[in-house]
């Protein structure tokens, strides 16, 4: 049985506790309780479960002896001695009220094809179940799950190393981490390689993140387990003093939540420079603050464009941000992405100066949302769609293509702006569009054409001068 058939068949399962009214993200944390205990028999990772309350001995219950059964096994397992365990059981309770639903679930989950499981396929299972989960509009999980090939484009141009400290303070379902872990694996030639404390390292301290939503947490936790990850992931509100503890990291990867604190308090931050209810711009504070001084540590991360022009404390925090940080490029992301339709989004790539100031001289902006499809359930979002940005991301991270970079303009989505441009513009505003978007049936003017075929003549020229120049290294 494929990877896709055995998430059809467990996600199908969600039809029998309709009836219980159990929605589908209420489904997807019933399903990780009773996935863990199956996951750990497959494995041969019982060893952490109490004797009397692993899978088996709950396969063996019937009617309601099961009902109080599995009820008693959740909240043993909440005061179990394992962390992990803990963690994923702690305050846990099922919302299935009918015996013979629970039976049903179980057993179908049990004559699932498990034979040779292995435990990477496990979590590969298990990410495709949340994936399905935030495709399905009415189960609301759409606004913590971000589209796997955004997440591999913004992990793929970060690249995170093994030694690094990663982290995703909003981290939903642990998305981010677990890109980050495969990228490393995959970018790594022998992992085997590296020295003990290296590995244990990579397995223990590496990736860490914070949620604020316990079931979230749980499928966050579930996720981390099956990657092989066992860092730290906080259950708490990183806008609160408790998001302190989050510091020191070499790379942030995350896509905070969108909106403003409930009731309008201000955050409880005393470390912010500014003070605002809105979370995006104390998200930005927190991430830019957590990263090490060091010249090098990074981050890529989700912002709506509010952020790009709001004022008053809005703009003191772009100025804050600059300044500490070199915002280097600026990803105008395409809508309909998202869940929450009309939310319009970005990606900020910037690294942490050494100092306080001077960081950012000049912001490279790629539009990838004028002119473009509408995207949504019927017209995904591709790793394709971002080809040609990360070619000129990449350029411009190579010393001998800077000549070449600084000239590029595909289409004419890519531009560079000064810092000294930046300043000039009201608020600061980082909200900067070129591209026109045609209303249907509106036919450009002979001039905007010839514009356009002058632009596509030049990045042909430019293809072919850079061409020539690699050759050139070759025959040196």
């Amino acid at each position: 049985m494929t990877n896709q058939e055995m998430v059809a068949k467990l996600w199908n399962l969600c039809n029998v506790l309709r009836d219980d009214g159990i929605t589908y993200h209420q489904y997807m944390t019933e399903l990780t309780y009773l996935l863990f205990l199956k996951m750990a028999k497959e494995t041969g990772s019982e060893e952490t479960i109490p004797e009397g309350y692993r899978w088996d001995k709950l396969n063996q219950k019937e009617g309601l002896d099961l009902k109080r059964f599995y009820e008693k096994l959740l909240r043993e397992l909440g005061h179990g001695r394992g962390r992990c365990i803990r963690e994923i059981y702690s305050g846990a309770k099922s919302g299935i009220e009918e015996p013979s639903n629970l039976r049903k679930v179980i057993s179908s989950i049990d004559s699932l094809d498990w034979y040779n499981t292995k435990e990477e396929r496990l979590g590969s299972l298990y990410e495709g179940l949340l994936e399905k989960n935030a495709c399905e509009k009415k189960s609301g999980a759409g606004q913590y799950f971000t589209p796997r090939p955004l997440i591999d484009v913004m992990t793929e141009l970060i690249a995170p190393k093994p030694g690094e400290r990663c982290n995703d303070p909003a981290c939903g379902t642990f998305g981010f981490m677990v890109a980050a872990d495969r990228y490393i694996k995959e970018n790594t030639n022998d992992l085997l390689s590296l020295d003990e404390d290296l590995q244990k390292f990579q397995k223990y301290e590496a990736f860490t993140g914070g949620e604020l939503v316990r079931d979230t947490h749980r499928l966050a936790l579930m996720n981390a387990m099956l990657h092989g990850i066992e860092g730290k992931i906080y259950l708490c509100d990183t806008l609160s003093s408790r998001g302190k503890v989050m510091d020191g990291f070499d790379v942030v990867l995350t896509n905070p939540p969108f909106g403003t604190k409930r009731g309008g308090e201000r955050t409880a931050r005393d470390d912010f420079m500014y003070q605002t209810n809105n979370k995006q711009l104390n998200f930005l504070q927190h991430i830019y603050g957590s990263l090490k001084t060091d010249g090098k540590a990074r981050a890529a991360v989700v912002v709506p464009d509010n952020v790009l022009f709001a004022e008053g404390d809005g703009e003191k925090i772009r100025r804050d941000l600059m300044e500490k940080c070199n915002l280097h490029t600026i990803l105008r992301l395409p809508a309909g992405i998202f869940y929450a339709q009309g939310v319009k989004t970005n990606v900020l790539f910037f690294t942490r100066g050494q100092a306080d100031q001077g960081n950012t001289k000049e912001v490279w902006i790629y539009d990838l949302r004028s002119q473009m499809p509408s995207f949504g359930k019927t017209n995904p979002l591709k790793r394709g769609h971002f080809d040609e940005f990360v070619m000129c991301y990449k350029r411009g991270n190579l010393p001998y293509r800077k000549e070449t970079y600084s000239r590029e303009n595909p289409n004419g989505r890519w531009r560079r702006f000064s810092y000294e441009d930046i300043l000039v513009r009201d608020k600061t505003s980082l909200d900067i569009t070129w591209l026109r978007n045609k209303a249907e049936g509106e036919e450009f003017t002979l001039s905007e054409l010839m514009t356009q075929m002058k632009e596509k003549s030049e990045n042909i020229a430019n293809a072919v001068a850079e061409l020539e120049k690699m050759l050139g290294r070759v025959g040196e």
